[in-house]
């Protein structure tokens, strides 16, 4: 009934305990996937309602924590498996899968930009937002968001499908 904000708030949900999970060793693991310091950050991430990629790298620039290549490594690892683990369980979540791998690839462009750039994460921030000279679309941003669904690796997911399905026949 127009609460759009409280339906979106409530669809982005993700128990700080899932996460908790993977700061702890587990099985035959000498340390967690995780460390603890990281795990406030990336929760902070993974519940934002705002998905456009400059936001995200937003996020990990004003946290020294994250603004890392190793942290930035352990992260998307975890999203990763948390991405596995939405698909595999019985009552599959395709939505926060999508969304978890969608986190992935921007952490794993960020990595690319703080390696092999001076100018970081700011670098790729402009990248994103530089628009084409004729019309100023910003073409970079799109194949980003393009590469991440190419990369979804659960093909028979429905959502996949439909996003293909309208995105293929529009040129960038």
């Amino acid at each position: 009934l127009g609460q759009h904000d409280c339906v979106t708030v409530i669809n982005n949900f993700f128990p700080r305990e899932r996460l908790d999970y993977y700061t702890k060793p587990q099985g035959l693991d000498k340390e967690p996937k995780l460390p603890v310091k990281l795990a406030g950050p990336l929760h902070k991430i993974i519940t934002t309602t705002n998905m456009h990629p400059v936001k995200i790298v937003l996020l990990v620039k004003e946290n020294p924590l994250l603004a890392e290549v190793e942290a930035l490594q352990k992260c998307y690892r975890v999203l990763d498996l948390i991405c596995e683990k939405c698909m595999k369980q019985k009552d599959m979540n395709e939505v926060l899968a999508m969304k978890m791998h969608y986190i992935s690839c921007i952490f794993q462009k960020c990595i690319t930009f703080l390696k092999e750039r001076e100018d970081k994460l700011d670098g790729f921030i402009k990248s994103l937002l530089k628009g084409r000279d004729k019309d100023g679309f910003p073409v970079y941003q799109e194949k980003l968001i393009r590469e991440s669904i190419r990369k979804f690796p659960y093909c028979e997911a429905t959502l996949l499908q439909q996003l293909v399905r309208s995105i293929a026949p529009v040129e960038i």
